[in-house]
């Protein structure tokens, strides 16, 4: 960062964000809680034949069926065995649900301690990502929300 880009940043109120922190793996990620409708704990989705690979299952949900993203196969992580969390993602084509190994709790971000995508993340991997934020002891990768619809990651794959 230049000295003219901290100066202002410090001369700046930062400004808060609440986000969700969930596992895949390791790897610790957010999602901004105002794309957030519901999260469902230890579900156990149905597969559903000759899917995408990144369609993680179906789930029922308040009456209705909800198609689920898995967020591990998105990264390219082993499947895991058990039950994993949903969220329950809102997005301009419907609800869908976000498969994550497990739902941490609910942190307040400093927008001064968020940094963009690296450049050396391909296109392809980038476009999962909003950035991240810079927490005490680690790392908060931030998802795209719009960016996990199923039917847009569909459109992405037939491309």
């Amino acid at each position: 960062m230049s000295a003219k880009a901290a100066r202002i940043r410090k001369g700046k109120t930062a400004a808060m964000a609440e986000v969700c922190s969930v596992h895949a793996g390791a790897i610790l990620f957010g999602v901004p809680i105002a794309h957030i409708l519901e999260i469902v704990g230890s579900a156990r989705p149905q597969p559903v034949p000759l899917a995408p690979g990144f369609i993680g299952g179906l789930v029922h949900y308040r009456g209705d069926v909800l198609t689920t993203v898995s967020l591990r196969h998105l990264l390219g992580l082993s499947p895991r065995e058990g039950p994993q969390d949903i969220l329950v993602l809102e997005s301009a084509g419907g609800c869908f649900g976000l498969l994550v190994d497990s739902v941490s709790e609910v942190l307040s971000v400093s927008t001064a301690d968020y940094e963009p995508n690296p450049s050396i993340l391909d296109e392809r991997r980038g476009a999962l990502f909003a950035g991240s934020y810079k927490l005490k002891n680690q790392l908060l990768v931030m998802l795209e929300p719009e960016r996990l619809d199923p039917v847009r990651l569909g459109g992405s794959q037939a491309a």
